[in-house]
């Protein structure tokens, strides 16, 4: 290697050496990208169909945010928060009743039941209660955190304005991140931050989509079997569907121990209503609803999510989707096709594409929305 290739080398060290000591600031400012990327979406949607200057789409969407804001605020949190509240104090005596329920089953055995298989019931008991004891302890301190926290607060606040000086002019930080690549190179990088855009839109438009249809469904199903509590536990459900293959068993935790306090059947009952949500949401509605969406294989969300949890903390595990995306985007587009396949001849290429796109749309590509 040339002097020059190992100060490159050296250089990219330290960069990710100064992006690791401040990841929490560089989470923050990829969030306030990822709702720019929304907003700004929004804004030439209505530049495109009634012509207005970007000023006036700028304040319109900024008003119908902040309507939206005030509704969920004024509207939605207010009975969310009341019912959450009682919802964390049913939730440890629906985890001590399974276990006195374990208690009694150990005691009075039925005739069909192994008695051996007894021998796991202890252990298994004591775990429930230790698990209700925790749940109980960190739970019970989660709304008084997030309204209390000045660190919290700060964050939002930081990430609020970083979204509205982004937004009030996209373009120019756009061509202040393309200056760090080079010149021969800043065109093709361009190409690929659009097709990231196109993917971070895909993506937001699929989830919002589909989380909506959980809480509602979710909504309706808890409304017809009787539990109480409804309305939290489907935004519950909605909120965690943005966090996949954890949050939907998250989501399912509040609900099965409040209706085991009824019957352990309504309890049979809500975990069979969640599959049903779980199974239309994934091989119903997502298909049919989103076929252009970009999807990760189920494996590379999983090790996605573990991987920028570990890392990165709780807003890594937030943020683990939209950042896989992205990451997808660049190793497919700079990594696999502009160095793997650069000099590959035509007939070498594969005839269709990655097996991480959406099923039923092999060879498709996201639709690159016009800036």
């Amino acid at each position: 290697m040339k002097l020059t290739d190992w100060l490159n080398l050296a250089l990219v060290g330290i960069a990710l050496f100064v992006l690791w000591r401040f990841r929490q600031i560089v989470l923050l400012i990829f969030a306030a990208v990822v709702l720019v990327t929304a907003l700004n979406s929004l804004t030439r949607r209505f530049v495109r169909l009634y012509g207005w200057p970007r000023q006036r789409a700028l304040l319109v969407t900024s008003a119908l945010v902040l309507l939206g804001l005030f509704i969920f605020m004024g509207l939605v949190m207010p009975l969310f928060i009341s019912q959450f509240q009682e919802l964390l104090e049913l939730t440890p005596k629906g985890f001590e009743k399974l276990g006195n329920w374990f208690d009694q089953l150990k005691a009075n055995p039925p005739d069909w039941f192994p008695n051996q298989d007894f021998q796991l019931l202890p252990d298994l008991t004591e775990l429930l209660r230790q698990v209700a004891s925790i749940g109980s302890t960190v739970f019970g301190n989660f709304l008084t955190f997030f309204s209390s926290s000045v660190a919290i607060l700060l964050q939002i606040l930081l990430l609020t304005v970083l979204t509205l000086m982004v937004l009030a002019n996209p373009p120019a930080y756009r061509n202040l991140l393309l200056r760090l690549f080079p010149s021969s190179y800043r065109q093709r990088a361009d190409e690929i931050l659009t097709k990231c855009e196109a993917a971070l839109l895909s993506w937001m438009g699929g989830v919002g989509l589909s989380s909506l249809f959980v809480a509602t469904l979710s909504f309706v199903g808890l409304l017809l079997l009787g539990i109480p509590y409804a309305f939290a536990m489907a935004v519950l459900a909605g909120l965690f569907n943005f966090i996949p293959n954890i949050g939907p068993t998250l989501s399912a935790i509040f609900p099965i121990f409040v209706a085991l306090l009824q019957s352990p059947g309504k309890s049979l009952a809500v975990i069979a209503l969640y599959v049903l949500v779980q199974n239309l949401e994934s091989y119903w509605f997502t298909p049919m609803a989103m076929q252009k969406q970009v999807s990760l294989l189920p494996a590379a969300t999983l090790i996605a999510q573990i991987f920028f949890a570990t890392f990165l903390g709780p807003l890594g595990l937030i943020l683990a989707l939209p950042l896989a995306v992205v990451s997808k985007t660049w190793i497919e587009e700079a990594w696999i096709k502009d160095v793997l396949e650069r000099d590959a001849p035509p007939e070498s290429m594969p005839r269709e594409s990655c097996p991480s796109l959406s099923p039923g749309s092999a060879s498709s590509e996201p639709q690159i929305p016009s800036r």
